[in-house]
Formats: C-alpha cells, sequence, structure tokens
C-alpha cells in the first residue's frame, strides 16, 4: 500500500495537475469483514467507514510509523474513537455535536452487557410509574409536542424519568441509554421514515416507545458482548470545537477524520429531537453556531476574499453569480478548513500524518472542490506533501442525486451527488 497515490508538494503543482487525475484504489472502496456491531447503536448521518481507520494504521504504518496515539478533530459518532480502543489505542477527539459525543462516548466505552441489560429492565419495569412531564425549557417542549402525539411525548417522558431515577447520574452507564433513548426518538416521532433533513409525515404511525427502547437495549448489549481489544488509557472525548479548543495533552501520531460537507448537512437540525430531549439546548438552532460547513453564518464576503486560498477565490467567485448566500456559507466553509488543516498540523508529531476523507459536490452548476481546497491549505499550513487517492462510494454509483427530503435517488435534480471521495494523506 502507498505506491499508487497522485502525490503534490506544491501549490503550484496542484494547479497544474488537479485531483481529478488521483488513481482509484479498490482497497480503499469496501471492508474486508463486516462492521462490529457497535457501529450500528444509533443512527448517524454520513457516518465514517469504520475499515478506514484500519487502511489508514496500514498506510502509516507501511510509511514507517508506529501510531500509538489517533486523534479525530471530527469524532463525530466515535468511529475513529472505538477503532483505535479495539486496537489497543490511545485517543484524542473533539467535536461540536453533543449528540455526537454522547454517542462517541458510549460507543467507546467499557460497559457489561449483562449490567446493561440488568439496568434496562429495571428501566422498562420503572417507566410506567414515573410522571409524564419532563422538566425542559418552555421552547423545547413546545418544539418537541410539534413531533409528537400526546401518548408518544408522555411514554418519552415516563422513559426518560425513569433512566435517570435508575442509573445514577456519575454512572458511564447513564451514557449508554441516554444514547438508546436518543436513538428511538425518530422513530417513535411523526420524523418522515429515512428522511435526513427534518420532514413531517402526519400519517406515519410512530413506533411504540418501550418497545422499540427494549429492542435497543438489546442491540446495545449485544454489541458489547462481542466486543474485543481495550486501550491503554479510556479515550478522550471532547465536547469542543476544533479551531478552540485546547490541543491534545500530548502531540498524536496520526489523525484520521472527515470534514462535514459544506453546503450539506445542518446536523443541529437533524439531532433536534436527542438535543431538547436531553437538554442539550432549549432551541435547537443555537447548536449551529460555530459549526463548520453551516450555511447560518455571516460575513463580508469582500473582506473574506483576501484570505482565502487560491482553490478557495476561484470556487466562491464562480458561485457568487449563481448563489451569493452559497457563496458566502462556501467561503466561511473554506476559511474555517484552512485554519483547521493549521491546527492539525500543531497537533501532530514532527514526523505524524493526517488522514482526510473528503468529498467534492456540485452546486448551481458550479463544481465545490472541496478536495483540491483542503489539499492547498495543508501544504500552506506546513505539510511537506499531500498523497491522494479516489475510493468509490458504493451506495451513491447507482442513485447519484438527493432527492429535496435528502434521499439518494435516480432521479436527476438539481443536488448532485458524486461517486467518488477523497483520501487524502498529510505527511509532516
Amino acid at each position: 500500500m502507498g505506491r499508487d497515490f497522485l502525490d503534490i508538494r506544491t501549490v503550484a503543482q496542484l494547479c497544474r495537475h488537479r485531483l481529478d487525475r488521483a488513481p482509484a484504489d479498490p482497497r480503499w472502496d469496501l471492508p474486508d469483514a463486516p462492521e462490529p456491531k457497535i457501529h450500528r447503536i444509533h443512527g448517524y448521518p454520513a457516518k465514517f467507514p469504520a475499515f478506514l481507520t484500519t487502511k489508514a494504521l496500514e498506510y502509516a504504518r507501511d510509511q514507517g510509523l508506529r501510531p500509538r496515539r489517533v486523534a479525530d478533530v471530527f469524532c463525530g459518532c466515535g468511529t475513529v474513537a472505538q477503532e483505535a480502543r479495539r486496537k489497543g489505542l490511545d485517543f484524542w477527539g473533539c467535536d461540536i455535536n453533543p449528540v455526537a459525543t454522547l454517542i462517541a462516548r458510549t460507543k467507546s466505552a467499557s460497559l457489561r452487557p449483562a449490567r446493561l441489560r440488568r439496568y434496562a429492565g429495571l428501566i422498562l419495569q420503572a417507566a410506567p410509574d414515573q410522571s409524564p412531564d419532563v422538566t425542559l425549557a418552555p421552547s423545547a417542549i413546545a418544539r418537541l409536542q410539534e413531533w409528537f402525539v400526546p401518548e408518544q411525548y408522555a411514554e418519552l417522558a415516563r422513559l426518560l424519568n425513569a433512566i435517570r431515577a435508575i442509573v445514577p447520574a456519575r454512572s458511564r452507564y447513564r451514557d449508554a441509554f441516554y444514547c438508546a433513548f436518543s436513538a428511538i426518538l425518530k422513530s417513535c416521532s411523526q420524523w418522515r421514515q429515512r428522511s435526513i433533513k427534518p420532514t413531517f409525515d402526519h400519517g406515519k404511525r410512530p413506533a411504540t416507545v418501550l418497545t422499540a427502547f427494549s429492542t435497543q437495549c438489546e442491540l446495545l448489549a449485544s454489541a458489547f458482548a462481542e466486543q474485543t481489544g481495550t486501550a491503554a488509557r479510556a479515550p478522550e472525548i471532547h465536547l469542543a470545537n476544533v479551531l478552540s479548543v485546547e490541543p491534545p495533552p500530548m502531540p498524536v501520531d496520526l489523525i484520521i477524520t472527515s470534514p462535514p460537507y459544506v453546503t450539506s448537512y445542518e446536523y443541529a437540525d437533524l439531532h433536534q429531537l436527542s438535543s431538547l430531549w436531553l437538554g442539550f439546548a432549549d432551541d435547537h438552532r443555537q447548536l449551529r453556531a460555530g459549526s463548520i460547513g453551516s450555511a447560518q453564518h455571516e460575513l463580508n464576503l469582500k473582506r473574506t476574499m483576501a484570505s482565502l486560498n487560491r482553490t478557495g477565490m476561484q470556487i466562491v467567485f464562480s458561485l457568487y453569480n449563481e448563489d451569493r448566500r452559497a457563496a458566502r456559507a462556501v467561503a466561511n466553509y473554506y476559511l474555517d478548513m484552512q485554519r483547521v488543516a493549521c491546527r492539525c498540523r500543531e497537533f501532530l508529531t514532527s514526523s505524524g500524518m493526517a488522514v482526510f476523507v473528503i468529498g467534492n459536490t456540485r452546486y448551481c452548476g458550479v463544481d465545490i472542490d472541496n478536495a483540491a481546497h483542503l489539499t492547498e491549505a495543508l501544504l500552506e499550513a506546513g505539510f511537506a506533501r499531500v498523497r491522494a487517492i479516489k475510493r468509490r462510494i458504493s451506495n451513491k454509483a447507482a442513485t447519484p442525486y438527493r432527492s429535496p427530503e435528502g434521499r439518494f435517488s435516480r432521479a436527476r435534480t438539481d443536488n448532485h451527488i458524486y461517486a467518488h471521495e477523497y483520501v487524502l494523506i498529510a505527511h509532516s
């Protein structure tokens, strides 16, 4: 592994040889074995494929690096954290989304299946006798009652109160049952089935709360029963923005991450049910603040353009005449990603590497070349070279578009999805 790459060492070289000339390597396309069940304990949009952690570690070792400390600066639901733990490596990660870090802490914890089942039985037994009310801000209650019929809302309130009554607040098992509770919310609501955008389906028949929770707890217990391996230290996961978080206490050897895509998911909106029920915010829109890739930020575009790198400036100029709001969102995203590249270099050892999995998209007829922009940002941040390959995204080849509801579709729409993405490996 490591010979079939496009090597980029200078920005001038990037401009001459665009990344679309990077070779495709099928070894990065599909896993050699099924993913562990632990990665299915909670739904998550655009979830990072677990096997890419293994591929990145293999590549690093093939290059003579012996990683002991791994990081993910967009750790999401904790796929890299869990895989690092399973391989006995120390892990440091951060994410700005509290629902993501809840899932990540759960997946990478050391939990006993028997105790999970015992707690689950006690919770289910206690739930019917709990109060149908839960202490939340009036704005959160009003929003939640839009998504849940009264019976479902009351049952969920009883269930949440039972979790808090049965599982001690300081116990690491509390997160696990919050995670199980979070995982059933969409199926128990009027959220349209399989929609990745907040879309109401008033004709939907929601799942039965306690039945769904019981099934979810059994999935959780069985996932931990098949777990093997453990890190020397518990994974370190921070609810924080990579742009402002304190650096890891010790430099890391390898960063493995997948940044959010510009003009893509609003994670605060997608996880609003969990955020409001669990008290992470009184209004889910509060969680948009500071999110990289969010379309909600405002900026002075003229003042900003001077800070964009060459690739970013060209793309934003091309988009500006088509959609000024989108141009501002892309400019904001690219500025943030340039800062992310610098922070990653800061977090690494002198011989460390950073592996990014990132895709491009097309908006208003303009190619949004995120991979080329990030490559330029990494070189300008001080990395000596960036190696690039393409990997095929198997579920997007036959359905290269998204419908207005966010579903993959064969029907042509304005939202074109590329059938491949890039693996960019930045060498110090």
